[in-house]
């Protein structure tokens, strides 16, 4: 199984030209499995979707290795009196997983919205308890699990637990100087 090195990985900003290459992992059963879409039916369907979703998002970025969009990791920043956290998702292709794509798009993602939010303190992640591999991702990029939350979430339509994890704004795991 081929490795990348952080240089081969860069995050960009998702644009609508990149619709066919999410296209790829919303049909693909073992991706969507712990997402909270279904594969789709249809690419019609895929499309509202893509353009309703992750156009919109405030903070979503094409993962890209050596140039090709291969998953994609976003941030959604909470507000009022939680504005000092923020949340992190991501997604990578089924043929990417294993590689370290998705470990070093989190660590980017992270340090880029440190950066970029004035206040920030904290991202978090919640995974689900029986996706092991994604908490293998945040904790190989610093992450630190903080506990079990107990039928926390909806996974199409069933109550499921989550593991939440979270990378502080002065954990020794954050890079001010990263190249994004």
């Amino acid at each position: 199984m081929e490795r990348y090195s952080d240089s081969d990985i860069t995050l960009r900003p998702v644009t609508i030209s990149d619709a066919d290459h999410f296209m790829q992992w919303y049909m693909d059963e073992k991706v969507s499995k712990f997402c909270s879409w279904d594969v789709f039916a249809t690419k019609e369907a895929a499309v509202e979707y893509f353009m309703r979703n992750e156009i919109t998002h405030p903070w979503n970025r094409a993962i890209c290795v050596s140039g090709r969009v291969v998953g994609s990791v976003s941030v959604s920043p909470f507000h009022g009196s939680n504005k000092c956290r923020a949340e992190i998702g991501y997604v990578v292709g089924s043929e990417y997983c294993g590689m370290g794509v998705a470990t070093a798009a989190v660590k980017m993602a992270a340090n880029a919205v440190f950066v970029e939010w004035g206040g920030l303190e904290r991202v978090e992640a919640v995974v689900d308890v029986e996706n092991p591999a994604s908490q293998r991702v945040v904790e190989k990029a610093g992450f630190v699990k903080e506990g079990v939350l107990r039928k926390y979430y909806l996974l199409k339509g069933k109550p499921r637990d989550a593991v939440i994890f979270s990378l502080l704004s002065t954990d020794p795991a954050v890079n001010y100087f990263m190249d994004i």
